[in-house]
């Protein structure tokens, strides 16, 4: 018998304009010339050695990729991010559920990021009606067109909206594709089936994203860069709206893990970044650079000239490339994110910093080698 389960659609949700937010993308956000707080000489170090390993990179046609955490979003840096990824320097962008939805919240309307200890208090945390609806039915929509997490986030927000298809055009193509393409046809019958029970109206919803702008992933959608989500169930305020689906979720994440481990199987003589995540980036990138292992094993290959740069805030003065992994009675050991990627192979650094700082003097130094 299966368990009890929380029903959602007795929730009392409330619309955004009720929210107080604490960040406002136009008044916030960091342009890329700014300069960067005071630093140390090991930082300068760092960002020179790294720049100069992207420049080497990139003439090599190799992949530049990052993964970041919701703050990198939060702290006003997607004119950095997008400015990385239109001139080239990065070629792929991951993230989790949170900077997707930090995102889009500025694309919609402006500003993100409510009083969690207020709002739980409420029993508002999270429950607003357009992020759980508007993000929730763009990843329906993207389960069915075969898209990523974030590409199809990407997807409604460059285009401010989501075609919404007639539920007998959804049965009939999911009856057509039912032997030769099981997902799509699970899909097509889900997509149909929410449409419905929402009383979804078909043809094209338009959503105004006013700030788009501001926007990394619709950015990346129009530039068609990889920008991918790797969510975690029940971490997000997502999971708080009855329009919420497990599946759709599942298909677009597991696009956009596959999509990564796509970009690290061409990491060889390339850079990966891992700005402010703790968790999400060590825990993708090993299971994502087995499989390419795997692979390159295969065709008698193996990835080793790869640079890995790992930056957070938390202190160490711990030399992972000279040193190796430190003893545990070390208390770098326990930075776990660090000791995931020294066991990566390759050659990999930690930079204690600000991921503000280290985006803005590295875009900037990447400018001065350009």
């Amino acid at each position: 018998m299966p368990y009890p389960k929380f029903d959602r659609e007795k929730l009392r949700t409330r619309g955004l304009a009720e929210r107080k937010n604490k960040v406002f993308i136009e008044r916030d956000h960091i342009p890329v010339d700014r300069r960067p707080g005071e630093v140390s000489k090991n930082f300068n170090r760092i960002i020179e050695k790294c720049a100069a390993k992207i420049v080497k990179a990139r003439k090599l046609k190799r992949p530049v990729i990052m993964a970041f955490g919701a703050h990198t979003i939060k702290n006003g840096m997607a004119p950095a991010l997008t400015a990385l990824i239109k001139e080239g320097w990065i070629t792929h962008l991951a993230t989790n559920g949170a900077g997707i939805i930090h995102d889009w919240e500025f694309a919609y309307q402006g500003k993100s990021s409510e009083d969690v200890r207020e709002n739980v208090d409420l029993g508002q945390f999270g429950i607003w009606a357009e992020t759980g609806y508007y993000i929730n039915l763009a990843l329906i929509a993207g389960a069915y067109q075969g898209l990523g997490y974030g590409e199809s986030v990407g997807k409604m927000i460059w285009e401010e909206g989501i075609d919404i298809p007639e539920p007998a055009f959804l049965y009939e193509y999911s009856a057509g594709k039912m032997k030769t393409d099981p997902e799509s046809t699970a899909a097509a019958i889900d997509f149909a089936g929410i449409i419905k029970h929402f009383e979804i109206t078909p043809g094209f919803m338009k959503i105004p994203h006013p700030w788009k702008e501001y926007s990394v992933q619709g950015n990346a959608f129009h530039l068609k860069v990889p920008f991918t989500g790797h969510p975690m169930i029940g971490h997000d305020i997502i999971y708080n709206h009855p329009l919420n689906h497990g599946a759709a979720i599942g298909r677009t994440a597991l696009n956009d893990f596959l999509c990564y481990a796509h970009s690290i199987s061409n990491l060889e003589n390339g850079v990966y970044l891992s700005v402010g995540s703790a968790v999400m980036s060590p825990m993708i990138f090993e299971k994502a650079l087995s499989m390419s292992q795997n692979i390159a094993i295969q065709r008698n290959e193996h990835i080793d000239n790869h640079y890995i740069l790992v930056v957070d805030l938390a202190y160490s003065e711990w030399d992972w490339q000279k040193n190796g992994e430190p003893p545990a009675d070390n208390p770098a050991y326990y930075l776990r994110y660090c000791k995931t990627f020294n066991r990566m192979g390759g050659e990999m650094d930690y930079l204690t910093a600000d991921n503000r700082d280290f985006l803005l003097a590295l875009y900037q130094q990447l400018n001065r080698k350009n």
